[in-house]
């Protein structure tokens, strides 16, 4: 008796031996797995293809698009300068594709689904823990994850598709067409210490120079408000001189300052309990914390709340 016949079939592979005129959302997968390895058999392990079929995959893409994707050197790929544009243009296409699908799956029940959301030191400080009682209280089965990073690397996520929507300090953003800032509120920044300081109660406020004699601790600071402090204390004002402990997590900061004589440079409102102190010339600089988003894209469910928070809590109280 014959042992039975054992057939393994992958749809991938399948589809790509399909003949067809219009490109696929597969051959376009295909192509920016191949731009980033460089490498066929690479690219076809991951995908999980035979090096034939990824071949086919992607001959078949440059025969539709009617220009070579890829200059073959030796045993490496590399893009031509029209393959360069189209992978652009690729993976615009397919974020496009996994975002509607995404969307589809969340559009049964707004209260439900996915909200991550990026936050810079100084807006995660005021935002962060209101936010997550808040989604607690009237979300709960909203799954909500909060990245804390840099602007560049929150932005960088944000186009990656793993973030949803930033809450950062605008003046820190590069401007750029795909990505649309909304819902702008000021906060006035202070060099601030703890209750008897030696700085404390200084008559008249205390120079610059007089600062200079302790720890200065700040968050990443923006070119603009880099800026400012170099237009009214001079050259040696610039943060990356200046200051001594830099972390992202104003939190840290504001405890170190509450326990040693650490000048601490931020927004005035993330330490209510700390002394302003009124600097001779006085500083007169601001953080302008924005919602930023991917121009285009649906707004993911809970994005309301953050707003709604925003409006609340990003803003200098009267008085």
């Amino acid at each position: 008796m014959q042992s039975p016949m054992h057939c393994f079939f992958d749809y991938h592979e399948f589809q790509s031996m399909l003949p067809g005129p219009d490109m696929t959302l597969v051959q376009l997968r295909h192509f920016i797995s191949l731009a980033q390895t460089g490498s066929f058999s690479q690219s076809a392990a991951a995908l999980f293809l035979t090096q034939p079929a990824l071949s086919r995959s992607i001959r078949a893409l440059e025969d539709e698009l009617g220009q070579p994707l890829f200059d073959r050197v030796g045993r490496h790929s590399e893009l031509t300068p029209f393959g360069r544009d189209a992978v652009e243009r690729a993976r615009e296409l397919v974020l496009a594709a996994d975002d509607l699908r995404d969307r589809g799956r969340l559009s049964g029940d707004a209260q439900e689904g996915l909200l991550r959301i990026g936050m810079g030191s100084g807006p995660g400080a005021m935002l962060m823990t209101p936010l997550l009682l808040k989604m607690a209280q009237e979300r709960p089965r909203l799954r909500v994850e909060v990245a804390r990073a840099s602007t560049d690397l929150l932005v960088q996520a944000l186009r990656e598709r793993a973030l949803d929507a930033l809450v950062v300090d605008a003046r820190s953003l590069r401007p750029a067409p795909d990505l649309n800032a909304q819902f702008l509120h000021d906060m006035r920044g202070a060099f601030l210490v703890r209750r008897g300081h030696p700085l404390d109660g200084r008559r008249g406020g205390p120079s610059f120079d007089e600062l200079l004699r302790y720890p200065i601790a700040s968050t990443p600071l923006s070119d603009e408000v880099a800026r400012i402090l170099v237009e009214r204390y001079g050259p040696r004002a610039h943060p990356g001189d200046f200051v001594s402990l830099r972390c992202e997590e104003l939190p840290s900061l504001v405890e170190v300052a509450r326990h040693s004589d650490t000048v601490l440079l931020a927004i005035r409102a993330a330490a209510p309990d700390l002394v302003e102190l009124s600097m001779q010339p006085a500083l007169e600089a601001r953080a302008r914390f924005g919602l930023v988003t991917l121009r285009r894209r649906t707004a993911p469910p809970g994005l309301a709340i953050v707003r709604a928070l925003m409006a609340e809590l990003l803003g200098d109280q009267p008085g």
